[in-house]
């Protein structure tokens, strides 16, 4: 009895030392343990997420190559990730217990995977390897642990371009792109006993290869059970990818490089301190936080860039060279967050943009910058929207006057039509007098030798540019072009001209300017609407109007109707089987009635209810959509991610506030996740929102303070918190329908012309 009193008794204090933190205890959690790399790596149709391991912005990144997500096997050991669906430049295949290997890629079965944002690990289970990575800015390391008995090689494929032995380790390059190299400098810390080149699966004694698809394979014996290797990468030369190297990694120790990366990800994630809220929500916020970072990246190296735009190195001028920016995604949200957080690096990012345009032969402002060159992806010429967002934010350390020329150009000498970059056609000649992209009647041929297969996209087209003109106007005012301000703010409101007043919907018109008709505004345009929209049907496009919601207000007959209709968007069905939608519509994906939350153009939506003197709707919307779409599992995306498109929008609304439109240095506000947000403006000043008695129910605002005053406002503008601010909302569980309500304090919008 006296003993098993003693033992009882040694348990409670046991408990108390541990709970009062006299033994060791599991480490407190640090904002990159937060963050889910896996989330919404699968999808319901599309891709949207991979598993990226790189550090903030940086010019290395990789990711497993597989098939998808669930694949059963790997291939090879990724090097640098260089395009926009995560393909890699270079492989490392690790070998053991053959002859000689005979595949330039070796494919592998795996288990044990672990992803964090500095650090990356799997084991090969069939082939008995274990293998470790970290990576650093221009550079990484490699561990690679062989179970097996037999001789160990490691094969290094490139896709197309040369590889060679040097004195101390391997160089080469690989081509990407037209024209882009990629150059690689790679070393071992165990000296290998042969190398050989491997072509068609024969080896050969040559220690060069040149051209597609060939491979150096190291011998390393039967002796080391172990590789350590590191490398450095360049856009430069050989030469820089070694300097690279060596300036960044000096040992082959991947726990060293991973410490460092793990410091350099709390510090970056850190910018914004979040408290209250489930462990889920931290983590779907830092992981969100987390996808803002891979693009766009910084590819300057020791003062020097190489630019795809006219293929020359350049100097930097202690201004770094970012490139890698999906913009039609990113414009809404991402840069906008940068401006907050990053206003440094976002300034970096405009002067690039300039420096692109500047390089390229036509001198417009890129539609969708890769390390490749302008790729032309999607319509619009976005660039013009983050960069005037910036300026009217109060970044303006950047030359004006040519972003102005620049985007300018984009604007009026390169044609409209999506996915191309040709001079202005009959198209847009047509927009220029009329005032519309023309649509094509049902069965008529198409007459414009420069449409693609991606279509005339005519309505998506027309709003888009009615957008991007508002903002070229804005900057065309900032730098007292009279005229042209006059021209472009009339040119902004073209929307009117694709307004039908019957239905309030955005509805294309032929060149006679008939509406075309019969028309059905969730299945018309075939395979992504793009006969007349861009992925998303007529029920998106209604709303298309970033800079002048108080005019479509107007337009669609007042507030309540407004909302009425917004109601609607949420309400109306799919109309088809989700098989059938979807193969129309595979975009169009997290569906909430009409409205999709797996699209950029949609992202807006939820809180144009403040535009409608009810933000309690937009309250109650956004809580709904963030707990139905984006979720710590690996279907927790609903569609593309799209280089930080749609995780910007989780960002910004998870802290309680969203910027509609890019360009008003303004923000609605919506209905925070968190008790407290806390936000480095980087200018060494805080905001910070306090949401007392915010929960999973209490969603909506029952009443709010700004700076100490009483705010009533579903909004508050960029000049509100940049010199530091506090926000203090206070929450319940239901609507108080009059906060915010009143339609004299509507978020602004563009001047009027009437």
């Amino acid at each position: 009895m006296k003993a098993n009193l003693i033992s009882r008794f040694s348990l409670v204090i046991l408990f108390v030392l541990s709970a009062h933190g006299t033994f060791a205890s599991k480490p407190e959690k640090e904002v990159v343990d937060y963050v889910n790399p896996y989330m919404g790596n699968i999808s319901h149709l599309l891709v949207p997420t991979y598993p990226t391991i790189h550090l903030p912005n940086s010019l290395l990144r990789i990711c497993p190559e597989r098939a998808d997500f669930t694949s059963d096997l790997m291939y090879g050991l990724p090097v640098v990730v260089t395009s926009h669906r995560g393909s890699s430049a270079f492989n490392i295949s690790p070998v053991q217990g053959v002859d000689f290997p005979t595949d330039r890629v070796a494919s592998y079965t795996y288990d044990l995977e672990k992803v964090v944002p500095y650090r990356y690990s799997v084991y090969l289970d069939e082939a008995q390897i274990g293998v470790d990575f970290a990576p650093s800015h221009q550079s990484g390391v490699y561990s690679l642990k062989f179970n097996k008995k037999g001789n160990n090689y490691l094969v290094i494929n490139v896709g197309e371009g040369v590889l060679q032995v040097e004195s101390e380790g391997i160089s080469g390059y690989q081509v990407i792109g037209d024209s882009t190299k990629i150059y690689l400098y790679l070393e071992t810390k165990q000296i290998p006993l042969e190398i050989k080149s491997l072509s068609d699966g024969q080896l050969n004694t040559s220690q060069k290869v040149d051209g597609r698809d060939k491979a150096l394979v190291l011998s390393f014996g039967q002796k080391s059970g172990l590789i350590n290797l590191r490398y450095g990468i360049s856009f430069i030369s050989c030469a820089q990818a070694k300097k690279n190297l060596q300036r960044e990694i000096k040992t082959f120790d991947v726990n060293k490089v991973a410490d460092k990366g793990r410091k350099i990800w709390n510090q970056t994630l850190s910018k914004i301190q979040v408290n209250g809220g489930s462990e889920n929500d931290k983590t779907t916020f830092y992981t969100s936080l987390y996808r803002t970072y891979e693009r766009m990246i910084n590819i300057s190296e020791d003062g020097h860039y190489y630019s795809a735009f006219d293929g020359k190195i350049h100097e930097d001028g202690g201004a770094p060279f970012f490139t890698d920016d999906w913009v039609w995604d990113t414009y809404r949200a991402t840069h906008p967050l940068r401006v907050l957080i990053e206003p440094e690096m976002e300034v970096n990012m405009i002067k690039s943009y300039i420096r692109m345009a500047q390089q390229s032969p036509e001198g417009w402002m890129p539609t969708f910058p890769e390390v490749t060159g302008d790729s032309h992806r999607m319509n619009g010429n976005h660039a013009v929207a983050f960069i005037w967002d910036a300026y009217s934010k109060g970044l303006q350390n950047f030359d004006l006057e040519a972003a102005y020329k620049a985007c300018k150009g984009a604007l009026t000498e390169k044609s409209h039509l999506p996915w191309t970059k040709v001079p202005a056609n009959e198209l847009d000649k047509f927009y220029d007098e009329m005032g519309y992209f023309p649509s094509l009647k049902p069965d008529e041929q198409e007459t414009c030798k420069d449409v693609t297969w991606e279509k005339r996209q005519p309505v998506a087209v027309t709003l888009g540019t009615c957008y991007d003109d508002w903002c070229l106007s804005g900057m065309a005012k900032a730098l007292n072009h009279s005229d042209d301000y006059s021209l472009f703010l009339k040119r902004s409101y073209n929307y009117r001209n694709l307004f039908n007043a019957e239905t309030s919907f955005f509805h294309p018109k032929d060149a006679e300017g008939h509406f075309i008709q019969p028309f059905d505004y969730r299945f018309s345009g075939g395979l992504g609407a793009r006969d007349y929209y861009d992925e998303n049907n007529g029920w998106t496009y209604r709303w298309d109007v970033q800079h002048n919601i108080t005019d479509l207000v107007h337009l669609m007959g007042g507030a309540d109707q407004f909302a009425a209709n917004l109601d609607a968007t949420f309400r109306e069905p799919l109309g088809k089987s989700k098989w059938s939608f979807y193969s129309m519509l595979p975009d169009q994906t997290g569906n909430v009635g009409q409205f999709t939350m797996a699209n950029e153009p949609s992202l807006h939506i939820p809180y144009l209810y403040n535009y409608a003197g009810q933000p309690w709707k937009t309250q109650k919307r956004i809580r709904q959509l963030l707990k139905y779409w984006f979720r710590n599992d690996l279907m927790g995306v609903p569609g593309d991610e799209d280089g930080g498109g749609m995780s910007a929008f989780v960002v910004f609304s998870s802290m309680g506030f969203y910027p509609v439109t890019p360009g008003t240095a303004s923000y609605n506000i919506g209905s925070p996740l968190f008790s407290s947000v806390k936000v480095n403006l980087g200018n060494g000043k805080t905001f910070e929102i306090e949401a007392q008695n915010c929960s999973e129910s209490n969603k909506f605002i029952q009443s709010a303070k700004l700076n100490g005053k009483t705010w009533d406002k579903p909004w508050f503008s960029h000049s509100d918190i940049l010199k530091g601010g506090k926000l203090v909302l206070i929450m319940g569980k239901k609507a108080n329908t009059s906060w915010g309500a009143d339609l004299k304090n509507v978020p602004p919008s563009a001047e009027s012309i009437d």
